[in-house]
């Protein structure tokens, strides 16, 4: 008689991966809050530049070039969410300065009702 070949055998039941270990947050400030005071306390019209920003973090003890990302990834947020405002250059390079919070770019309509809706219906509204 020919020899049958044995039937693959299972594969081992696989044990669960345990997690590892869960990395705590370090308790330190995040990086936008100490380029937010960085910034506040600076007193150049013209706002801080990149390189400025960095010597202070650096001074501040903050280990700048292991986590130059960060600070780039910072500043373009900060940037974006309207906290900071770029007075020069493009991305994460340039200067920054903190964005007034009544100051925006588009323009608001008019008060004498140029923008209003009613103008066009009413025409008392056309006469105050």
């Amino acid at each position: 008689m020919a020899e049958v070949a044995p039937a693959p055998a299972t594969a081992p039941a696989k044990a669960p991966k345990k997690k590892s270990a869960s990395k705590s947050k370090k308790s330190g400030p995040s990086v936008s809050d100490l380029i937010l005071k960085t910034v506040s306390a600076s007193k150049e019209r013209k706002g801080v530049s990149l390189a400025a920003l960095k010597k202070a973090l650096a001074a501040g003890g903050y280990d700048v070039e292991k986590n130059n990302s960060r600070v780039k990834l910072a500043l373009k947020s900060l940037v974006q969410k309207g906290t900071l405002m770029q007075t020069k250059g493009v991305g994460a390079s340039g200067s920054f300065k903190l964005n007034k919070k009544g100051e925006s770019k588009e323009p608001q309509a008019s008060a004498e009702g140029e923008g209003c809706r009613w103008v066009s219906i009413c025409p008392i509204a056309r006469t105050i």
